[in-house]
């Protein structure tokens, strides 16, 4: 085994880290064969300074459950990254960092990863399962969505924005495309 694909969704309260903080995290580690190995989540205090963008707070006004979800037990943004890079070193394999969009959610892990913690065990990549879409289908990338995939690609899960269970959901499409792409 070289590599373990882990699934990680974050929740936050602006586009980009610095200005605005990221709330929540959580990872899910999975086999290629679909196998989940390990998951880590955290919720985290703001950044100092930080402020939600008005238009991300909007929509956090229609999701009360999600923001109470992600607003309990924080943890600052040090400690948080430390022990996640702890976990991530103690996965059986090298973790590759799996998102959707994976630019977005990367951008905000691998900032506070080098902000809080000096490193980032992923390197600085990601895989994309939109692109992994956008190949698999040959279709151009801003006609795939959720809703334009194959239903055989999900497994009936939540999406709740509760970003662990969020990372688990997409990893298991992740794990159910790539299994279809090696037939």
């Amino acid at each position: 085994m070289s590599v373990i694909y882990v699934s990680t969704d974050v929740e936050v309260d602006g586009p980009i880290p610095g200005p605005h903080s990221m709330l929540s995290f959580g990872s899910a580690a999975f086999l290629a064969d679909k196998t989940l190995v390990s998951t880590f989540s955290a919720n985290l205090e703001l950044l100092p300074g930080a402020s939600g963008h008005p238009d991300t707070m909007a929509w956090w006004a229609k999701h009360p459950e999600a923001w109470e979800a992600c607003r309990q037990d924080l943890r600052a943004p040090a400690g948080a990254m430390a022990d996640y890079v702890k976990w991530l070193d103690a996965l059986p394999a090298k973790p590759v960092f799996v998102g959707y969009p994976a630019a977005f959610d990367f951008m905000f892990v691998y900032w506070y990863l080098m902000r809080f913690a000096g490193r980032s065990p992923f390197s600085f990549s990601a895989l994309d399962i939109k692109t992994m879409a956008m190949v698999m289908l040959d279709k151009e990338y801003q006609t795939i969505t959720k809703r334009t995939m194959p239903k055989r690609w999900f497994d009936p899960l939540p999406h709740n924005h509760v970003a662990l269970d969020d990372a688990i959901e997409q990893g298991m499409l992740f794990c159910n495309m790539l299994a279809e792409c090696r037939r």
